[in-house]
């Protein structure tokens, strides 16, 4: 018989954590005629919160801009609480940075398209994202790092 406990993966709960939204230019930007100019960030981020209970936040930054004057800017993060246990940590890292921003990303995408709309704009329709390839993306990022730190110090440790 095997010591090893079954791995465990729940959904404890998902919620927003934050959203704002941002007119500063209201109301004579609004009676602009040109089309704005729209940026998207996103981000996620993973935080334990007690033994196997950990915090799954997809963050995202939309502003629109005219010229150099923004519409509207809104900034939302949406929130999961997961409980993940008896994985072994390259699972781990997987799970918070692809499978548990899925669950949390559509809802997310409903909240800001709807805070957007009541702002009174035609919503912002966030598209879908592939978290694995953003993942692995963030991952050959951080090994190129830390390859070109090996590097600085073993250059400055030679001289």
């Amino acid at each position: 018989m095997s010591d090893q406990q079954e791995p465990v993966f729940q959904i404890q709960r998902v919620y927003l954590k934050e959203a704002s939204l941002e007119q500063p230019n209201s109301p004579a930007i609004l009676l602009e005629q040109e089309s704005p100019n729209v940026d998207i960030q996103l981000g996620v981020n993973a935080t334990p919160v007690a033994d196997g209970i950990f915090e799954v936040s997809v963050t995202a930054t939309v502003q629109t801009k005219i010229k150099d004057k923004t519409v509207f800017l809104v900034e939302a993060t949406q929130a999961g609480i997961f409980e993940i246990r008896n994985l072994p940590d390259e699972q781990m890292s997987q799970i918070m940075g692809i499978a548990c921003p899925q669950i949390v990303y559509p809802y997310l995408r409903g909240n800001v398209a709807d805070l957007i709309q009541r702002g009174g704009f035609p919503p912002v329709h966030l598209s879908e994202i592939n978290f694995q390839a953003m993942f692995e993306q963030q991952q050959q990022q951080q090994l190129a790092a830390v390859a070109a730190t090996s590097e600085t110090e073993t250059s400055i440790i030679i001289q």
